[in-house]
């Protein structure tokens, strides 16, 4: 009798606990390739008659020795891989032989627990984290977020957000994720303002429409500073998106302008236009303003925009070149000065978002201040500033001497 047909004899009565041992030990025999072929063909049989243990223990065991190993027998691979959560765990997590094919059908069975551990696998293939976007769980999509190591499409990502937009924490990993797509990265800030106002606290507070209005600025605000993490060569997939979605309108346009991403307005512009990068660049950094009037006209910008748009441009190039020191608060003080004398509806909603524009900017401005002020004192041991010394500081806080016009 030979030590695979003694071991089959002996497991018959064995208890679960020494059962479990002997498995290992089989397994480990098998791996090491040390058995003659005859021996081979018997250990890997009584492999798979141990799939049919009535005891878990013996199965986990079994699926945590071979879980890391190319030489484990295939059939009893994807056996474990279907069994119960636990026994499947470690072959789910690690196994190299379960093809892209294998891990996309279990992902579809449904189960959560089964698509959060394959979502945590190393070097998870695009194929597979696409099906987890495409119908995994939002536990199973957070977890495949998490992975550093896992290759995720830009479209799975829009999946996700568009799925399980919903789920606070899933919002908050790809918010800290840096593989997320610029484009993606506004859909979430979308679904993270919708849920803001939404929020029933927040409705009780301020009421519905005052909730949507906060949550629209805040959009907007933050997709400026979206635009300044985002590349330069992703600017015109963010435009493209921002204008499927409806989101490059007119205002969005003029705060860019107003907070100085020509860059991205260039990139607009060539949208919006039709016209070449190199001719809309060529304009942006040197144009006449009857060239630059028209390209807006072309991109469809409405004409009473034109002056504002015209004037920041100047102020900018200025900065660019060291010509002039300034920053948001000078330039929309400015483009709401060339809307002087414009008294159409047009005009004067486009003079309101000025104000607000202005009003940020000051405020911004004013905290940013106050913070150095504290620091500053801080730096000197707590040492009390002076009236005398305080007037000049709030002086240089407001940069115009009639910009009180636009206080609050």
């Amino acid at each position: 009798m030979t030590v695979i047909e003694y071991f089959l004899k002996w497991i018959k009565s064995a208890k679960a606990a020494e059962r479990a041992a002997a498995a290992v030990a089989l397994a480990h025999a098998y791996l090491r390739q040390e058995l003659t072929f005859e021996e081979r063909l018997s250990a890997e049989a009584a492999l798979t008659l141990l799939l049919d243990d009535p005891s878990p223990k013996v199965r986990l065991a079994l699926s945590e020795t071979l879980s890391l190993s190319h030489r484990a027998p295939a059939q009893v691979i994807a056996a474990l891989a279907a069994d119960q959560v636990e026994v499947a765990a470690p072959v789910l997590v690690r196994s190299p032989l379960l093809s892209d094919g294998d891990l996309v059908d279990r992902v579809a069975s449904g189960v959560p627990k089964v698509q959060v551990l394959i979502a945590s696998r190393p070097q998870l293939s695009l194929p597979v984290s696409a099906a987890i976007a495409e119908v995994g769980a939002a536990e199973a999509c957070l977890e495949l977020v998490r992975n550093p190591s896992a290759r995720i499409a830009g479209l799975s990502y829009r999946r996700m957000i568009e799925r399980h937009g919903g789920h606070a924490a899933l919002r908050a990993a790809l918010a800290a994720d840096r593989r997320l797509p610029a484009d993606c990265r506004h859909l979430l800030l979308r679904r993270v303002g919708e849920a803001l106002s939404a929020a029933p606290f927040v409705r009780a507070l301020m009421g519905a429409s005052r909730a949507e209005k906060l949550a629209r600025e805040a959009c907007a605000n933050a997709s400026l500073t979206l635009i300044d993490a985002t590349d330069r060569s992703e600017h015109a997939a963010l435009v493209e998106h921002l204008r499927l979605s409806g989101d490059l309108t007119l205002s969005f346009l003029i705060r860019a302008v107003a907070y100085g991403k020509i860059d991205f307005f260039g990139a607009a512009l060539v949208s919006l236009s039709g016209q070449s990068e190199a001719r809309v660049r060529a304009l942006l950094a040197g144009g006449r303003d009857a060239a630059l009037s028209a390209l807006l006209s072309r991109a469809e910008l409405s004409p009473v925009s034109h002056a504002p748009v015209l004037t920041a441009l100047k102020i900018w190039r200025e900065v660019a070149v060291g010509r002039r020191i300034a920053g948001p608060q000078e330039v929309s003080w400015h483009m709401l000065r060339a809307l002087d004398g414009d008294e159409s509806a047009e005009g004067a909603a486009l003079a309101a978002l000025l104000r607000r524009i202005h009003l940020d900017a000051l405020r911004s401005n004013a905290r940013r201040e106050a913070l150095a002020l504290a620091a500053a004192q801080r730096r000197c041991g707590g040492a009390l500033i002076r009236y005398g010394e305080v007037i000049p500081l709030l002086a240089q806080l407001s940069v115009y001497p009639d910009s009180s016009d636009f206080r609050a």
